[in-house]
């Protein structure tokens, strides 16, 4: 990948580690800053455990985009970091439905964007 593909690669991959700390460890603090809203006293105490489980998840897509940077063959580490980018896409587009549309704009269209790049520049 060109380094404009790896240089968009890598945010995406860090936004999604920050994802991984603020809802694993995080959760009661920044995460109640951070998702502000009408939520019942206790609310955030109570889905710890939810929200480090969706953490989790977040942790294992910034993985599989930083594997992209310790493969040799070109071909491979593109078709790998896309494949993880459209796992973000979809859960971006899930998450705006379900959710807030706000994670569409925060986490699909970043991951939409990099895909572009990869695809029009490599």
């Amino acid at each position: 990948m060109n380094l404009t593909s790896q240089v968009l690669v890598l945010i995406v991959c860090l936004e999604h580690l920050y994802i991984l700390w603020m809802e694993m460890f995080a959760w009661t603090t920044v995460g109640k800053k951070t998702f502000k809203g009408d939520y019942p006293e206790g609310f955030f105490e109570s889905t710890k455990s939810l929200a480090a489980n969706q953490g989790l998840y977040n942790g294992f897509l910034a993985a599989g985009l930083a594997w992209t940077f310790f493969i040799d063959e070109d071909a491979w580490a593109q078709k790998l970091a896309f494949f993880f980018l459209v796992c973000i896409v979809i859960a971006g587009v899930y998450g705006a439905l379900t959710a807030s549309k706000s994670i569409f704009f925060k986490q699909g269209l970043p991951a939409i964007i990099t895909i572009l790049v990869i695809y029009f520049t490599n």
